[in-house]
């Protein structure tokens, strides 16, 4: 989009646009309202600009043509209009009621964010945004269609925003918002959304993948324009009623599966596609046929959304096959209503009668958001929210079986654990093995479509901690989380009475002369809610029994000669954590602990943290204080205490190089592996370990070249890795989970 400052005549042309195609779709409505709410939206941002120096009025007329275009109705373009006017301008929600009514107002409030409350860090406040949101979206489906056209066009003008914050921005839309397009069916808000995000993101990685594209281009086009026509007159030829498009696949979903597979742009098979949109199902069928009959299939990529259609409604039959040339392309076959679904999704099946507000009750495309909410309605952290949204917005795509044959529908990776939460929290809880097609199976198995599992249980079991590293949908962690929560709060409760009871004998204390209310107020002191929760900390190491006893008795506890604190109690196994004097470990002075430099600091191994990376710490039992990276996959497993999650950060003066290693896997050529040491030679930066083989698993001539290199900061990986990727023949990187 062009940065060029727009002046209030053209911005009054982009209202007038706006009205005629409002009045095309609506020509029997009274569009009263609509000029209002632009007058009056016009009349509020009058002050305010754009970053890119526009008049701020253009983000919601620009937000408004997107819903047009979306063919929403009145109420879904006035809030469009009006969305900004209370986050942003003096006016109260119930001015917006009393000029435009109720649904305008509910729409507006929805869409809000939470500006005007203080939280205490940017997570919180994003959290909570997205709860409210979530919460309006169960009774008023538009507000998250609202909320979509907002967020496509602040990504379609984000060059306009300071790098740090365009990053951010990004991320959300690629965990959260592009998600959420895709679980309500709306492909082509998500397409956009996806592709935006990944150009902001990964900028050089995305540019090498177009022109990579773009130098094929002509070639592709000339393709599909023979094979459109060659497909119009066999389809024809059997009098099959249809229309047929060609495209080229999105360049996000092309860098995902080179990325998930590690292959070459050369073996995605359906980098081409050809899209059949016939009059009904019988005739999907039979230029299913056609296409067969023509050109043979792939096996393995048959895909059949018809008859079992994806949770978020989408129906199509797939197909790769192998075409002129030798060349492979994606065959997508599917009737005009379920094109108009797959393209529009939620917003296709609008019910413009008056007092409707979106999709039946029962509509499955809303039905996992009602759970959601209900689930994670009780979630505190607010980093635990984020992360539990995060995992349930992926994608479902694994149809499994009762063994009476009802239909189960997980994530990829799903487990049998997974299987038994879906059917009820009890069977999950209860669950001691699970048969899978006959056959007993770990309950780690990964469950594949088609799977018929039979839950085994047990009474009086309860879940592992373990699950929680291979469970995959958010109710099945949530569940576990909530009983060993539980059990670890209670033996946490008891070892800090203990603990203070000791540390008070050895004091000489009497506990007996300590009033509750005097805990309590020790309790509030800390930031917890009940003398439970205090006892509870202590439990967990988070401060030491003297230090409440300083507290509640100060002038008993001064009389006792000062020693160095007990130890945290430790579980069985686990070795005392060091003393605050001891020494942290090898260049770990990086991190400190806010409020706290006595503490015991490490970077956890799983993950290897780096300068620049946001980071978390989890309080372990004797240990110290372990230091994760927010994006590592163990941090949620650790974290379903929060009460052990602790504020740490990078130490602005340390500067030593950290060591990470990744894996390259590439083509097995010679020079590679010198053109790999050039970049770390001209970054100056330190190998630890080379290491170099061929892939075994493989017949395509790749290799695996694993190095451990030192870096400073997150910003010098990042410019390491990108210099990796434009190396003719390197296909993926993976950072590993540890370090030496």
């Amino acid at each position: 989009m062009s940065t060029s400052v727009l002046e209030p005549p053209q911005v009054e042309e982009l209202y007038r646009t706006l009205e005629e195609k409002v009045r095309a779709l609506r020509p029997k409505e009274d569009l009263t309202s609509l000029d209002r709410a632009y007058r009056f939206s016009a009349q509020q941002h009058r002050e305010q600009k754009r970053k890119s120096g526009e008049p701020y009025i253009t983000h919601p007329l620009a937000v408004a043509h997107i819903l047009t275009d979306m063919q929403m109705d009145l109420v879904s373009i006035e809030t469009g209009l009006l969305h900004d006017v209370v986050e942003d301008t003096p006016v109260k929600l119930d001015e917006i009621r009393e000029k435009f009514g109720e649904d305008v107002a509910r729409c507006v409030d929805g869409v809000t964010k939470l500006s005007k409350i203080s939280f205490a860090n940017r997570e919180d406040r994003q959290a909570e945004s997205l709860r409210k949101m979530l919460l309006a979206m169960t009774s008023d489906i538009r507000v998250v269609i609202v909320k979509l056209a907002d967020r496509l066009h602040n990504m379609r003008t984000i060059d306009v925003m300071p790098p740090e914050r365009r990053e951010a921005i990004a991320q959300e839309t690629l965990d959260i918002y592009a998600p959420i397009a895709h679980r309500l069916g709306m492909g082509k808000i998500r397409g956009e959304l996806e592709d935006l995000s990944f150009q902001t993101l990964q900028p050089e990685a995305a540019a090498d993948l177009m022109r990579e594209i773009d130098a094929k281009r002509h070639q592709h086009e000339e393709f599909l324009l023979e094979l459109k026509a060659d497909i119009e007159q066999k389809l024809q030829r059997e009098d099959i009623p249809a229309r047929v498009q060609g495209r080229v696949k999105r360049a996000y979903s092309v860098y995902l599966k080179l990325k998930r597979q590690r292959i070459t742009l050369d073996q995605v098979y359906d980098i081409l596609a050809i899209r059949i949109i016939t009059d009904s199902v019988k005739n999907c069928y039979a230029a299913l046929g056609v296409i067969h009959n023509e050109w043979h299939p792939i096996p393995g990529r048959i895909k059949d959304f018809i008859a079992m259609p994806r949770p978020n409604l989408y129906q199509s039959l797939h197909t790769s096959v192998i075409g002129p040339g030798g060349m492979t392309f994606e065959v997508q076959i599917r009737t005009e209503e379920m094109h108009k679904i797959a393209e529009e999704g939620i917003a296709a099946h609008w019910k413009y009668k008056e007092g409707s507000k979106g999709p039946d009750e029962d509509d499955q495309r809303i039905a996992w958001l009602r759970q959601l909410v209900e689930w994670q309605r009780d979630m505190s952290d607010s980093g635990e929210f984020l992360s539990t949204l995060k995992v349930d917005l992926y994608s479902e795509e694994v149809y499994t079986f009762t063994p009476r044959g009802r239909v189960i529908v997980l994530p990829r990776e799903a487990t049998p654990i997974d299987f038994a939460y879906a059917i009820h929290s009890d069977v999950g809880n209860t669950c001691v093995g699970a048969r899978v097609n006959g056959a007993m199976k770990p309950l780690k198995t990964t469950l594949r479509n088609g799977d018929v599992v039979e839950i085994l249980t047990q009474a009086g079991h309860q879940p592992s901690r373990d699950w929680l590293a291979v469970v995959r949908t958010s109710k099945a962690r949530n569940k576990i989380r909530h009983v060993i929560n539980a059990v670890e709060r209670a033996k946490a409760v008891e070892i800090g009475q203990k603990s203070l009871e000791k540390e008070a004998r050895r004091l000489g204390v009497s506990l007996g002369r300590i009033s509750d209310h005097d805990l309590q107020s020790v309790a509030s002191d800390y930031g917890v809610s009940k003398t439970e929760d205090l006892y509870a900390a202590l439990g967990f190491g988070r401060f030491s029994a003297r230090q409440v006893l300083q507290k509640v008795a100060p002038e008993e506890a001064r009389r006792t000669p000062p020693e160095e604190p007990l130890p945290p109690p430790t579980q069985k196994g686990e070795a005392p954590a060091p003393s605050p004097g001891s020494p942290l470990g090898d260049k770990d002075l990086v991190i400190q602990v806010k409020g706290a430099d006595d503490v015991l600091v490490y970077r956890a191994k799983c993950c290897n943290p780096v300068r620049g990376e946001p980071i978390v710490g989890y309080i372990t039992r004797g240990k110290g204080i372990a230091v994760h990276s927010v994006q590592c996959t163990n941090v949620q497993k650790l974290m379903y205490e929060p009460e052990r999650k602790i504020a740490v950060e990078w130490a602005r003066s340390a500067s030593d190089p950290l060591p990470v290693r990744v894996m390259i896997y590439t083509d097995d050529r010679p020079g590679i592996l010198h053109q790999l040491t050039s970049v770390l030679s001209a970054e100056s930066s330190n190998i630890r370990t080379l290491e170099a083989r061929g892939d075994e698993k493989r017949t395509d001539h790749s290799a695996i070249i694993e190095i451990t290199m030192d870096v400073r900061d997150k910003k010098q990986l990042e410019r390491v890795i990108t210099a990796f990727r434009r190396i003719p023949g390197v296909r993926d990187i993976e950072r590993m989970q540890s370090a030496s």
